[in-house]
C-alpha cells in the first residue's frame, strides 16, 4: 500500500489536486489511473482514502470518499541537532528519525560547527517522503537554523537533555526518559559542544546524558536518542 501527500487538503473537502511533483509520481511512477483506490495524507494527523477521477501527470485530481483522523503520539520529540559537515548525513538522519518518530527537527549551530547553511526546500522533500513510506499522518516540523544561544534563549517546555562527550557527570538516556512527557534532546556537531555551550545547557537545566560508551558520529547520535525515546514510550 502506498502512502501519496497533499498538505493543503482538510476535513471539508470533497476533491483533492495533486502538485505537479505529486502527480507525476501517482501517474508515471506508480501507474496509477482512472478508478484506481489511493490513500492521502495531509501531514496534519488526515488519512483519507480516495479514488483518481483524472489521471494526468501534471496535475491529478481525486475524488475523496473517507476522512479518518489519526490521534497523535502521546508524547512529542524533539530533536536539535547540529548539521553535520557531509550533507548527506543530515539528510540520511532526517529520513530516518522521520520513520522512527520525530516531531520536530531544528537545525543548530554551534560553536565547533563547520557547517552553517543547509537547503530547507531538500529537507522538507526529504521529510515528505519519509513520511509517505513509513504511512504515518504527522509530517515533522522543520525549524529554522539557528545559533545555539539564540535556541537557549527560547522558553523549551518538557524535559531536556543533552547528549555529550565532555568530562562530566552525565546519566543514561534511556534511564532518564520519562514515558509519555514532551521532550528535547539537544545534539552536537563533530567537534562537540563546547565547555561554553554545556554550562549554558546545565544553567538552563538540561540533563547531562550518555548515548553509550562508543563515541558516535553526529547522525548517529540522533537516531539512538530517537529510538531510545521510541521504545520507552511504545
Amino acid at each position: 500500500m502506498q502512502l501519496f501527500y497533499n498538505p493543503l487538503l482538510n476535513d471539508g473537502h470533497k476533491h483533492c489536486l495533486f502538485s505537479p511533483e505529486e502527480s507525476k509520481h501517482l501517474v508515471s511512477v506508480s501507474r496509477k489511473t482512472e478508478g484506481d483506490p489511493i490513500t492521502i495524507t495531509n501531514g496534519k494527523g488526515l488519512i483519507f482514502e480516495a479514488e483518481i477521477v483524472i489521471a494526468n501527470p501534471k496535475q491529478c485530481k481525486a475524488h475523496i470518499n473517507t476522512i479518518a483522523k489519526i490521534p497523535p503520539k502521546h508524547y512529542t520529540l524533539h530533536l536539535a541537532v547540529a548539521p553535520t559537515k557531509m550533507n548527506d548525513r543530515y539528510i540520511w538522519f532526517l529520513e530516518k528519525a522521520t520513520e522512527i518518530g520525530v516531531d520536530e527537527i531544528t537545525p543548530l549551530i554551534c560553536h565547533h560547527s563547520e557547517r552553517k547553511t543547509l537547503k530547507p526546500e531538500r529537507m522538507e522533500r526529504v521529510l515528505q517522503a519519509a513520511l509517505k513510506q513509513s504511512f504515518q499522518a504527522y509530517l515533522p516540523k522543520l525549524n529554522p537554523v539557528i545559533a545555539y544561544h539564540d535556541f537557549m534563549a527560547q522558553e523549551i517546555q518538557g524535559l531536556k537533555y543533552m547528549a555529550h562527550c565532555l568530562n562530566g557527570e552525565k546519566w543514561e538516556l534511556k534511564e532518564k526518559i520519562i514515558p509519555n512527557r514532551d521532550i528535547t534532546i539537544l545534539i552536537g556537531p563533530e567537534g562537540d559542544f563546547s565547555t561554553a555551550e554545556v554550562d549554558l545547557a546545565l544553567q538552563k537545566n538540561f540533563v547531562p546524558v550518555s548515548l553509550g560508551k562508543n563515541r558516535l558520529r553526529t547522525e548517529t547520535a540522533a537516531l539512538v536518542a530517537c529510538t531510545t525515546v521510541a521504545v520507552i514510550n511504545r
